[in-house]
């Protein structure tokens, strides 16, 4: 990453999107694109190159995990699969029984109005403009990624794991990438020094 980061979300401002994401002509959809960044830590390439084959079991159901393959991936030698939040999951099935016939295993996840598939440019579009309807500033397609990855690394000593599982999730080659996306947080540096 060049230049400035893309401001992490608070929770306060994920409830306010997810509310405002309410009032758009595709709620379903939009809410679906959201939650990939924020809860799965997908990039915009990745979020446009879905297909329903992905996150969809053999018989078509939602599946536990997203199964990124190495086309949808940035480097297009490193799929990976991440597990399904269940906001996501609950999102995803509200958006397979509204679309309907629309929903084929090849198909695109995420569509457009003319219902083919969205660019990664239009995915980063969309969330510029998400961000600059909200007043947002520094917020970018980045934003819920960087959101993940930050929260995904103040958790996962709690559950016995490590910044390589983090690394995993997010896709990163390097663990010197993932660190740089984490943001740091002055009031549990204040604690930890506390403890010393």
């Amino acid at each position: 990453m060049q230049g400035k980061q893309a401001k992490v979300l608070s929770p306060t401002q994920e409830r306010a999107i997810v509310g405002y994401l309410e009032t758009t002509r595709y709620p379903m959809r939009d809410r679906v694109i959201f939650l990939l960044s924020i809860k799965a830590g997908l990039r915009a390439k990745e979020i446009a190159s879905l297909t329903w084959a992905m996150v969809t079991d053999a018989e078509g159901q939602i599946a536990e995990v997203i199964s990124l393959q190495n086309r949808a991936s940035k480097r297009k030698t490193r799929g990976r699969t991440i597990p399904m939040h269940p906001d996501v999951s609950t999102a995803l099935v509200t958006l397979q029984t509204w679309r309907g016939d629309a929903v084929g295993p090849d198909r695109p996840l995420i569509f457009s109005e003319r219902g083919g598939g969205l660019s990664p440019a239009t995915v980063r579009l969309w969330f510029h403009r998400l961000y600059t309807s909200l007043k947002m500033d520094g917020c970018s397609s980045h934003s819920g990624r960087r959101t993940f990855i930050t929260r995904a690394a103040r958790k996962v000593s709690q559950v016995g794991g490590s910044l390589r599982d983090v690394q995993e999730l997010a896709g990163h080659t390097s663990l010197a990438m993932t660190q740089r996306y984490i943001e740091g947080d002055t009031e549990a540096k204040r604690k930890l020094v506390a403890l010393i």
